[in-house]
């Protein structure tokens, strides 16, 4: 028997768990954080955030593991985190900015430099993406433009769960998922992308070594010992990003399989064994943490637009009172549409510029009217993901669903009207800590294969949410109108 600690530094909340490799999970435990939004268009995090949020969520662990398993001690450690974010850190290993984060939309004259220089074929044989704001490559221009002291001061480019890493191992480096999903990336060849970094004379001193997700990238380092009261000495694997983190605690590392994750934002995915892409650069291709590439469409707002009308609209008080109005009203929400752009689009418009609508509002509308709009919303921006990646050949019988939006069976059942598909969900609710436990069970030799980590510890509910043939009219409509009205107002929605 050997625990393995896995930990996901999400957008809104650092989650851990403890993986007993031969019973299952001993624990999860989570702590909470805000998005700063500074300015318009801006998005970031201070990665002490992070930290701090690591050493309560650990603390809790421990007691955890004390009072269950006295004699266990941790045998390995696993990191998932949020993509695309910048990180940049100095010599001494502290973070000389805050992180930029994904959903920040700030590198707008950046992006259109890009798009100057790279046509979008050559952004698709290097990177298989289109470069998009958010990412790393964009946002690191903007500091070089914006801040030229702080990339002065720079010493290592990093990804949120590679911060994580550093601090536990003193040591930086990158891994394969993260650094494809920052567009400095060569995806195909799973390295820089120097070429491209040398062309827009970004500094090398920033791009550190490349390992492979399972690979032990360092050990838990004296200083970190005497913070956090972890044994020196423990292995830690480089880790992953979220989305193929989850894919991996979803069970799904071969193909045939789709998973639609809605977190704070959302996603359509599926594991391909190369590096396949859509040729108008719609979708995204990254490195997969089981090897192979992970292809998926994302919508930046998912459980973001649902977190925003309960809290910031409503003021409600819990989720479970929005699924009973939203289940009150009917399917198509007489008539109210919601377009999930608060923060801008990705899949399939990639567009920084769109925002978020209400349409065909009524005086009959309300609250559950809203709420139910904004839920058949994002499941029609999934839907948009959901056709693209059917036209590149990755299609299942079935959607899995992952990610906090799992937990609403009113949001499932819409899922599964609008993208016409059974959706059925995992056992295990944390995926992506699942899937970082994983990796590091396998990278140290603890579990034989991804494989045998599955037949363990990825079991599905029995419930399942099938299609209900009465509503396909209704939302086969909606989503017209959804698509038409994106297409009338995309040139309104630029205006400042």
């Amino acid at each position: 028997m050997a625990v393995v600690l896995g930990i996901d530094i999400g957008t809104g909340s650092l989650k851990g768990m403890l993986l007993d490799t031969e019973k299952g999970v001993l624990a999860v435990r989570a702590k909470g954080y805000g998005v700063d939004f500074p300015r318009p268009d801006y998005a970031e995090q201070d990665p002490q955030v992070w930290w701090s949020a690591f050493l309560d969520v650990l603390s809790e662990l421990w007691g955890v593991l004390r009072l269950k398993k006295p004699e266990a001690k941790i045998a390995a450690i696993g990191l998932s985190g949020q993509m695309h974010g910048l990180v940049l850190t100095d010599n001494n290993r502290e973070a000389v900015r805050p992180a930029i984060l994904w959903l920040d939309q700030r590198s707008k004259d950046q992006l259109a430099e890009i798009g100057r220089e790279m046509s979008e074929e050559e952004m698709g044989e290097i990177f298989c993406n289109r470069v998009s704001c958010g990412f790393a490559f964009p946002s690191l221009l903007w500091v070089r433009e914006n801040e030229p002291e702080t990339l002065e001061k720079a010493a290592a480019l990093l990804c949120p769960k590679d911060y994580l890493r550093m601090r536990l191992t003193g040591k930086a480096g990158a891994e394969a998922v993260d650094a494809s999903s920052t567009c400095l990336f060569d995806t195909a060849k799973r390295d820089w992308a120097y070429e491209v970094i040398d062309r827009f004379g970004l500094p090398r001193r920033l791009f550190p070594p490349v390992g492979e997700p399972m690979d032990v990238a360092g050990f838990v380092s004296s200083a970190c010992a005497g913070e956090t009261g972890l044994p020196e000495g423990i292995p830690v694997v480089y880790g992953s990003g979220d989305q193929p983190a989850q894919s991996i605690g979803n069970g799904v590392f071969e193909e045939g399989s789709l998973i639609c994750n809605l977190g704070t934002g959302g996603q359509i995915s599926a594991f391909v064994r190369e590096p396949r892409y859509d040729r108008c650069l719609r979708t995204n291709t990254f490195c997969h943490a089981a090897g192979g590439y992970t292809l998926f469409g994302a919508t930046l707002c998912g459980g973001k637009s649902m977190r925003w009308v309960k809290n910031d609209v409503f003021h409600m008080d819990s989720y479970a009172q929005a699924d009973r109005e939203a289940a009150a009203v009917p399917a198509g929400s007489d008539g109210a549409i919601y377009l999930p752009y608060l923060s801008g689009e990705r899949t399939p418009h990639m567009d920084p510029d769109a925002k978020g609508t209400f349409f065909g509002l009524t005086l009959r509308h309300g609250r559950g009217h809203f709420l139910r709009a904004v839920m058949e919303g994002v499941a029609y921006s999934l839907r948009d993901c959901l056709t693209l990646m059917q036209e590149l050949g990755a299609d299942a019988p079935e959607v899995i669903a992952s990610g906090g939006g799992a937990a609403s069976g009113v949001w499932l059942q819409i899922q599964a009207d609008i993208l016409q598909k059974p959706v059925r969900a995992c056992t295990v609710k944390e995926q992506a800590c699942l899937g970082a436990c994983l990796l590091a069970a396998v990278g140290t030799g603890l579990l034989p294969s991804l494989t045998e980590g599955r037949r363990r510890f990825v079991t599905m509910e029995e419930t399942s949410w099938e299609p209900i043939p009465a509503h396909r009219a209704v939302y086969d409509e909606r989503y017209g109108t959804f698509q038409e009205l994106y297409r009338r107002t995309k040139d309104l929605m630029k205006a400042k």
